[in-house]
């Protein structure tokens, strides 16, 4: 591992309400640390978060793996969930299968997907029904 990269990982817990969004914030303390600018940080914070949540609701727990470079940040998030079976669709701004509860507590509006998308600088998915997912996003650093 070259002297100028960082990498984080986390191991995110399914259903876990009381924790969720600790990675995603420990990440944004240490980008400004490292004196991130704070709009990068912003994305990074909003993408991650949205991931980290969607670990926690839908995918029964993950894992997150964050790379750190002077030009980009990297973030992987994996999980043998359920998958997603209509990838178009969850896509789609608006679009949930959060249960009622899960909406009863402010989650669930259907804004995951297209936020990560939306706030990083790249992203790809790769979700396998019955298997899970895997959704890596950079953001650039500014």
């Amino acid at each position: 591992m070259p002297d100028n990269v960082l990498t984080l990982h986390y191991d995110i817990e399914g259903n876990d309400f009381t924790s969720a969004g600790e990675a995603s914030g420990d990440v944004k303390r240490k980008l400004r640390m490292l004196g991130i600018s704070p709009n990068t940080i912003r994305k990074l914070a909003v993408a991650m978060y949205e991931g980290e949540i969607n670990q926690v609701i839908h995918a029964n727990g993950g894992h997150i793996d964050v790379e750190i470079t002077p030009q980009l940040i990297k973030i992987v998030l994996s999980d043998e969930g359920p998958g997603i079976p209509d990838v178009e669709a969850a896509m789609s701004e608006g679009f949930s299968t959060a249960t009622e509860e899960i909406h009863n507590m402010g989650f669930g509006a259907g804004m995951g997907l297209p936020n990560m998308k939306k706030y990083s600088d790249t992203f790809e998915l790769e979700t396998e029904v019955g298997k899970g997912t895997v959704i890596t996003m950079t953001v650039n650093i500014e």
